[in-house]
């Protein structure tokens, strides 16, 4: 039986600039590797909320299909990810009455920040 996630691996054409663009838009995040252009595994490591995401050089999803990773979040932390986007110029798309907030990387993944609150 799992004991928990370990990682999430999205492959993106510019591992260095997701990185940049998933922490640009959440406070918490950190680039925990840089990408290696001499390794034969290109990948830069970015930690959000705790979670591991394996950034690997290759070709993404050709577009989206509704596969998407939803983090739970205040009503404050969407709104605050939502203001770093706007100084960013990145679009995303409010849904469910606002409860929802849906923003893309430069490859077609989908993220969402769903509030939930206590």
């Amino acid at each position: 039986m799992p004991k928990a996630l370990s990682h999430i691996a999205l492959i993106v054409a510019h591992p260095t600039r997701t990185a940049h663009l998933l922490t640009g838009v959440f406070e918490d995040a950190r680039i925990l590797r840089e990408e290696d252009p001499a390794d034969s595994h290109p990948e830069v490591i970015v930690e959000v909320a705790g979670l591991e995401f394996a950034l690997i050089r290759g070709q993404g999803p050709a577009s989206r299909n509704g596969d998407h990773i939803a983090f739970a979040v205040s009503k404050e932390e969407q709104l605050a990810c939502a203001r770093r986007m706007d100084e960013q110029a990145l679009d995303y798309q409010m849904a469910r009455g606002d409860t929802a907030l849906y923003f893309s990387d430069y490859d077609n993944h989908v993220f969402e920040l769903e509030v939930v609150e206590d």
